[in-house]
């Protein structure tokens, strides 16, 4: 289970606040790309990775039967037994190499992107500690000289000077692919589909667009930052996959981990349904919760989809060892109020996290039960690829360890163009108006954020 690891040089370095380390490393490294797993300093949110300019790239695009398309669980199978870190995304239709169909769209960004860095930094927001790890002592060496000048604390807006990127992305330039109205429709549509026995829940989910005139990863950058600020949370990140003139960049504020196992095989998942805002008064925020927490149709959901992942880990995990130590349990954000349940295995012998990752892939949380039927019906409805928007951002250790995020409240970056995603899950009661309000207010503070 454990991978060959290469020896690491280690080299501690006086506490640097991420968005100070984030700002020298993108100043003098990140041409190439640059990758921040980032986190709110919360106990599940506590770890920070930062990386620029891999010394190794892989990337899959393509569905089966394409000419040149790889499988990009086989090519991560063969990075977890490299002996490095990778650092990556997966988009969400590589669920099309776990179960071939006709509905799977081909999206515009890589089914998977990973990188690895020489030197990577990590830090721990807790203890407040900073070091580097890497193999080549010349780059080591030069990253910390680098870390070293930068300024030991940043509190405001990141330095970097965007370029030609306007300051706020004003929210009546976004566009919506799909109207408050048809959105609405379309989960009478789905809502038709349960009644009939063909479904029983399914996350649809609508987007939309704005032109974005940045230049390069400085403006990038800064728009990360803003994210950041307005909505913290501890599955957040910056992937910086092409840094030029058009950059390509997932920035995400995701609250939702989907799978973390440990070097022996422990595995834990902790899927979120049922949302609401939450308020600056007291009391309102308090009722929010407390109507989120009694509302029987989010609950329903809620442990609808904890049945569907226990099945999924069921088929990589020993027997008898899944258990739900938290099933709905109320967790509260900068914007949003979450249920949010906690689900364990124990891997089988011989098995590891990318066994586990074909295994669950698509997350049953932004899918929908039956998952492979409830893919296919949302393909059905939603106009465009989900592409990395509700993939994962992962880290894949070299020991064999293995974290990930649900990338939702997530804003992608291509073409000149910001694209943003939101969705919820639809069951029988639900009502059509409802949940047309509730996809608009699940963007708004990200929307928000960047004007």
């Amino acid at each position: 289970m454990t991978a060959r690891q290469s020896v690491r040089l280690i080299r501690s370095l006086p506490w640097r606040e991420p968005e100070a380390v984030a700002e020298a490393l993108a100043r003098t490294f990140g041409e190439d790309g640059l990758v921040w797993l980032d986190g709110d300093g919360s106990a599940l949110g506590r770890t920070t990775l930062l990386g620029a300019n891999p010394v190794e790239l892989v990337r899959c695009g393509g569905l089966p039967g394409e000419t040149g398309a790889l499988d990009p669980f086989e090519q991560l199978a063969q990075l977890a037994g490299s002996g490095h870190t990778w650092l990556g995304w997966l988009a969400y239709e590589a669920a099309a190499w776990v179960e071939p169909a006709s509905h799977w769209k081909r999206p515009a960004l890589p089914l998977l992107w990973a990188a690895r860095f020489d030197p990577l930094i990590r830090i721990d927001q807790q203890e407040k500690r900073l070091w580097l790890e890497g193999d080549n002592p010349e780059r080591l060496e030069a990253m910390a000289r680098c870390l070293l000048r930068a300024d030991p604390v940043a509190n405001g807006p990141l330095a970097l000077t965007p370029k030609t990127a306007p300051a706020s992305i004003p929210l009546d330039s976004w566009r919506w692919h799909t109207e408050r109205g048809r959105f609405a429709e379309q989960v009478t549509m789905i809502q038709a589909l349960i009644a009939s026995g063909d479904l029983f829940q399914a996350n649809l989910t609508a987007c939309c667009e704005a032109p974005w005139p940045g230049a390069g990863l400085a403006d990038v950058l800064t728009l990360y930052g803003k994210l950041r600020r307005h909505c913290p949370a501890p599955f957040s990140g910056l992937m910086i996959a092409k840094a030029g003139a058009q950059p390509e960049a997932i920035l995400s504020a995701s609250p939702e981990r989907f799978l973390q196992v440990s070097a022996d095989g422990a595995v834990e998942t902790r899927p979120i349904k049922g949302t609401r805002p939450r308020h600056r008064e007291a009391g309102t925020d308090a009722a929010a919760a407390a109507a989120l927490v009694s509302s029987s149709k989010d609950r329903a959901e809620n442990v609808m989809i904890v049945d569907l992942l226990r099945n999924d880990l069921g088929r990589v995990c020993q027997p008898g060892s899944i258990q739900v130590p938290q099933l709905v349990g109320l967790e509260s954000y900068a914007q949003v109020h979450h249920l949010t349940s906690v689900v364990q295995g124990q891997l089988r012998q011989g098995l590891g996290a990318i066994d586990l990752l074909r295994a669950c892939w698509p997350g049953g949380s932004i899918t929908g039960a039956p998952k492979l039927r409830a893919c296919q019906r949302l393909a059905a409805l939603e106009p465009v690829p989900r592409g990395p928007y509700c993939g994962s951002f992962f880290r894949l250790e070299a020991d064999g360890s293995f974290d990930s995020s649900i990338l939702i409240r997530s804003v992608m970056v291509q073409g000149g163009h910001l694209r943003a995603h939101a969705g919820g899950g639809i069951v029988a009661d639900s009502d059509p108006l409802a949940e047309a309000e509730e996809m608009g207010w699940k963007l708004r503070p990200l929307l928000d954020a960047l004007a």
